[in-house]
């Protein structure tokens, strides 16, 4: 894996502690905040372990997601080798790119390891982060909507709750029309192509719309058939419900009672942040993304600086360790993988009755987006 060079290691090390000093110590001394760091001794110790649960569960529900997405009928990945795969791609989304790419990259490489094709691998991960993050912009219409027609407490601000309901819905329209690219689109561009080396390019380009559109009506599978898909949609619920519980109870441990709603709208529209695109996984952007969003509701600045540190000590850095240790066990797994036999031979099949085959595709698309 060329992500983990010595000079790649210690260049993010060095960038990711220069924006840490700058968020957590000079930022809070230059706006009249330095004493708000002096309450991290206040947190009281039984909800930092609630957090800390929550925390535990997030991780759960993460594996178990990849588990019915991925490894489940696809590869037949044992439990140890799931773990592996998800907790180290987590330490490379946290260290090694903006917006999840480090991870994406990791876990790419290790399916590609484990035996399935490309396209294969292409499907399942886009089902896999379509379904995850399908979550994020129901819960800003959900409790933006709730906000603002005052159901639930909390600032209504039309800032904070409907201008992200909106963007949120447009985000949903957006997947839903990527689920209508039909599975064979090479064969539909083929006849607009002239001369061989234009086919072979607009094949090329084809497949990559043409395998989005394939994770994505996937992921819808998964949605509607709650028989077969449910385990993957209560992971992907889980995971955000929990990794929410972290902070909620972050800022209860220092005696400060935030309404659910605006806890969950804040968590969501500081999360934006991780796009930004020169620090690693968001690093200082969401932390001050969500700085900003709770000041925004009204939660007072002395209280939202430490609960955020709090929250972004547990969910965001106390998984690195164990990720870096996952991703030397991986490189292990794999090694006996190529000694022992891959899993994709282990009987499984990168096909599931929720999906459309790949390759050449008989029939009417329509006939071809769910196999009854």
């Amino acid at each position: 894996m060329p992500l983990l060079t010595t000079r790649r290691i210690v260049q993010t090390a060095l960038l990711v502690l220069l924006v840490l000093l700058g968020v957590y110590f000079l930022f809070p001394k230059l706006v009249g905040l330095g004493g708000a760091l002096s309450r991290l001794d206040e947190a009281d110790p039984v909800w930092i372990a609630v957090a800390l649960g929550f925390n535990v569960l997030a991780y759960a529900t993460y594996i178990v997601l990849f588990k019915a997405v991925v490894g489940g009928d696809a590869l037949r990945l044992s439990w140890k080798e799931t773990y592996e795969i998800n907790i180290a791609g987590v330490a490379a989304t946290r260290l090694f790119s903006a917006g999840g790419a480090g991870g994406i990259a990791l876990t790419y490489w290790a399916l590609r390891k484990a035996g399935m094709g490309r396209r294969d691998v292409g499907r399942r991960m886009v089902a896999f982060l379509g379904l995850q993050y399908a979550f994020y912009p129901i819960a800003l219409i959900v409790f933006g909507v709730l906000l603002r027609t005052g159901v639930l407490s909390g600032e209504d601000s039309v800032e904070l709750t409907i201008v992200p309901a909106g963007v949120a819905g447009s985000l949903l329209v957006i997947g839903v029309l990527i689920a209508l690219i039909p599975p064979d689109l090479e064969r539909r561009l083929a006849p607009y192509a002239h001369g061989e080396r234009a086919r072979s390019f607009l094949e090329t380009a084809a497949k990559v719309p043409a395998t989005i559109g394939e994770g994505f009506r996937f992921a819808i599978g998964l949605f509607a058939h709650p028989s077969r898909g449910g385990l993957a949609v209560i992971g992907a619920a889980g995971y955000w419900a929990a990794s929410i519980g972290v902070l909620w109870a972050s800022f209860h441990a220092f005696g400060v009672h935030v309404p659910l709603a605006v806890v969950v709208q804040g968590f969501f529209l500081g999360m934006v942040a991780n796009l930004f695109p020169l620090a690693p996984a968001g690093v200082g952007a969401v932390d001050a993304g969500m700085i900003g969003a709770f000041v925004l509701f009204g939660i007072p600045e002395t209280t939202v600086f430490p609960a955020i540190l709090v929250f972004r000590l547990i969910a965001f850095w106390l998984p690195i360790p164990f990720g870096a240790v996952a991703f030397f066990q991986l490189r292990q797994t794999v090694h006996h993988w190529e000694a022992e036999g891959l899993p994709v031979e282990r009987g499984g099949s990168a096909e599931s009755d929720l999906e459309p085959p790949t390759g050449e595709l008989a029939g009417e698309p329509s006939e071809l987006y769910f196999k009854k």
